[in-house]
């Protein structure tokens, strides 16, 4: 496993030309934090090159999110996340960075200004003492509007660093990274979306005290059990992936007919799709998770296209994004989405736009259509890499059910299907 990287300290070279004249260069490697309504996360921020060669990197475990486009702005430095909506805005003053990022980390807000602060690093010194292994899967009892009763925390441990995942339904919280310090391990992410930080605190009776700060999470402490211990216990375990969707007839085949980027209407029953394995994708590019799922889902593209599979996103924006698609546009064009999107809606159109789905509340929401254009597997949600295991296993659940898809030939193909009833071959 590569180093974990720390909860409170990170890099941030910064590389600016200031003025008409002579550039002027600044290295230094800089301690960030976003402050959330009160709660101050800490992240890694790495800025590299100079003029047309700049940019930044954001980190999720060890997955990295780059720039979009970086920029020095009257002796500022501008770091855009367009494929999140995200930009990080700051000016050195008095040997720190100062400014703000703007985002949309809430519910209630479409986007927002954060204030932002970087310092100059220091490396962090070793723990005194040795910190306690909390490393494994622990089941976390918790009634979500989803209808979920327990989430999964994904925990690895080298000494006193950690790195860990709370993985639900709809997919995980991105690697929450830190380091044992004064009695708990501090956890945070930001890595351009879902801000957030985590104090886990073992406990005498050998379970975890767990406390989120952020947007979308709870505020009152959760506990952790052992997986064996839940089992023992009787604890609730997570929702089943692959059965908490649903569609409401089997034998019917799954319809959409929606604009693309250009206002082009793409259907089912277009030639693309005819005789095809299908996986279409209920997704948002506002959404964490989906952006998760859109880098995999590139690698199977690029992987089973020529042997019958096509892709379609079923995309639902905010109303304020339906004009500009500026975030859409942005996130096809730094994954190298080569599949089909199509512009579904608005995020509370879903259920509408979708009425086939049976408990249809998560983002992204996979189906798996055979030949025949009928659903023949749902996956909800998305275990990214930060979920460890959970993501192997996604990824061998879904090769595999592709692989079993396209070696089946139906009775009945999609091109069968769209065409005209002949009354006159009737009997």
């Amino acid at each position: 496993m590569t180093r974990i990287a720390s909860r409170w300290f990170s890099s941030l070279i910064f590389l600016a030309a200031a003025g008409t004249a002579a550039a002027q260069t600044t290295d230094g490697q800089w301690d960030a934090t976003v402050n959330v309504n009160g709660v101050v996360i800490p992240f890694r921020l790495d800025i590299a090159g100079v003029g047309s060669a700049l940019a930044g990197t954001l980190y999720n475990g060890d997955q990295k999110e780059t720039t979009t486009g970086a920029e020095i702005v009257n002796g500022s430095l501008v770091l855009s996340f367009d494929h999140y909506l995200t930009t990080i805005r700051a000016t050195p003053r008095d040997g720190r960075l100062e400014g703000k990022v703007e985002g949309r980390f809430e519910a209630e807000k479409y986007l927002s200004d954060y204030p932002f602060e970087a310092k100059p690093h220091v490396e962090q010194q070793d723990t005194v003492g040795n910190a306690p292994s909390i490393a494994g899967d622990w089941i976390v009892p918790y009634d979500s509007a989803k209808g979920e009763k327990a989430w999964r925390l994904i925990v690895r441990q080298e000494g006193t660093e950690v790195s860990a995942a709370i993985l639900r339904v709809d997919g995980d919280t991105g690697a929450l990274t830190g380091r044992w310090h004064s009695g708990g391990f501090l956890l945070s992410h930001f890595d351009g979306s879902r801000p957030l930080n985590a104090t886990v605190q073992p406990q005498p009776d050998g379970t975890l005290s767990i406390q989120l700060q952020g947007p979308f999470s709870p505020t009152e402490k959760l506990t952790a059990y052992r997986q064996d211990v839940a089992l023992a216990r009787g604890l609730p375990q997570p929702s089943d992936y692959t059965t908490h969707t649903s569609v409401r007839d089997p034998r019917e085949v799954f319809a959409f007919s929606f604009p693309d980027v250009n206002g082009k209407t793409v259907s089912n029953s277009d030639p693309q799709f005819h005789d095809k394995v299908v996986l279409a994708i209920v997704t948002g590019t506002w959404c964490p998770n989906c952006h998760d799922e859109a880098q995999y889902l590139v690698q199977l593209y690029r992987k089973y296209h020529d042997k019958g599979l096509e892709i379609v996103a079923l995309d639902f924006e905010e109303p304020e994004q339906q004009d500009s698609l500026k975030r859409e546009r942005a996130f096809v064009k730094q994954y190298g989405v080569q599949y089909t999107y199509l512009i579904a809606g608005a995020p509370s159109e879903m259920w509408e736009k979708v009425p086939q789905a049976v408990n249809l509340n998560t983002w992204p929401a996979t189906f798996f259509i055979g030949r025949d254009g009928r659903v023949k597997h749902i996956h909800a949600g998305f275990a990214a890499p930060a979920s460890g295991d959970f993501n192997a296993q996604l990824q061998a659940e879904f090769t595999q059910n592709i692989e079993k898809l396209l070696s089946e030939t139906p009775d009945v193909t999609t091109a069968d299907l769209a065409r005209p009833l002949d009354i006159e071959s009737l009997p």
